[in-house]
């Protein structure tokens, strides 16, 4: 019965800001940039009896994908400028969004590796 309560309230939350961006796309779009799915998350878990720690570790590893995050839209916004189809401009932003996160793992484990030994 707890899963399909998260279903359904998770479901809500998206149905509710897609209507707002179908009516109001500025106000959409600011209500899509909030981190409503990591929020609802760490609600869910907290429910679930994560403690504190594994929250926060689940908040900054949420963080670390941000900048990712940042380049997927990017590339789907100029993308869909272009008037490339929305399925190719996703795909784009996917594939922007995994090299981000290669190139940022590697860099973070180089400083890691070669300034902090």
């Amino acid at each position: 019965m707890y899963i399909i309560v998260k279903i359904l309230v998770s479901a809500l939350v998206i149905g509710l800001v897609t209507e707002i961006a179908r009516r109001f796309p500025t106000y959409g779009g600011i209500l899509a940039a909030l981190p409503l799915v990591s929020l609802l998350s760490i609600i869910w878990l907290s429910i679930q009896g994560e403690g504190n720690m594994n929250l926060s570790k689940f908040a900054l590893s949420v963080l670390w994908g941000f900048p990712a995050t940042a380049v997927l839209l990017v590339i789907v916004y100029f993308s869909l400028k272009h008037s490339l189809h929305l399925y190719t401009a996703i795909l784009l932003g996917l594939g922007g969004w995994m090299i981000f996160l290669f190139i940022q793992e590697n860099v973070i484990h180089y400083v890691r590796t070669n300034l902090y030994g």
